[in-house]
């Protein structure tokens, strides 16, 4: 049984591992169990060069920092479970128990986190009776959005990215990812408000 399972290896997803990883040493992490679905064949990632996002270097690859990400991630945060090659096709079940199941195979977990982009392709089982027209897209995109409220679509369930709602911007995307991270820490320290960060002190 995972505490957590994210759904997308893009900037989101990826942001919201890190921040979940960098609070391993805090008490009520440490037994807690983090997975994520790496699958990045979709992302918009694919075609980007970025010129214009803090922290990275111009002209950078967006398929290159989705290659980086999760081997970042891999050696910063080994703890975190990292499912490559599997999409989720079916979510069941409600809070603390789900069931998510892939082309491969089905995992418990207590909480999901969905981050794979906003095309109008979506089809995860469970979910279509969120889906609604993107809100900050131009309707001839045909973008979607999952219905939520400051990123909780329902008890156990968030969503980040453009997926809830969010312009397609790599900064956006990431304060998304780790926004979600920190409401997910406060819900394990017991609903008191903490986020996790690093330092040199």
């Amino acid at each position: 049984m995972f505490d957590v399972l994210i759904v997308g290896g893009g900037v989101s997803g990826i942001s919201c591992a890190l921040v979940l990883g960098s609070a391993k040493n805090k008490a009520f992490v440490t037994d807690k169990k983090i997975g994520i679905f790496t699958h990045q064949k979709s992302s918009s990632l694919q075609e980007a060069v970025f010129y214009n996002a803090y922290g990275i270097t111009p002209g950078k690859l967006g398929s290159e920092l989705l290659t980086e990400s999760t081997q970042d991630l891999a050696m910063t945060y080994p703890h975190i479970t990292q499912i490559a090659n599997e999409k989720v096709i079916k979510i069941e079940g409600a809070y603390p128990e789900f069931t998510v199941t892939t082309n491969k195979n089905s995992y418990k977990t207590k909480n999901i986190i969905i981050g794979i982009g906003s095309a109008n392709t979506f089809d995860i089982e469970g979910l279509m009776q969120y889906v609604e027209p993107h809100k900050k897209a131009l309707p001839e995109k045909q973008r979607i959005q999952l219905k939520n409220e400051d990123h909780k679509v329902t008890n156990g369930i968030y969503v980040i990215g453009t997926l809830a709602g969010w312009r397609s911007q790599l900064a956006i995307a990431a304060g998304s990812g780790a926004a979600v991270a920190t409401d997910i820490l406060t819900l394990w320290n017991n609903g008191v408000q903490t986020h996790a960060h690093d330092s040199i002190r």
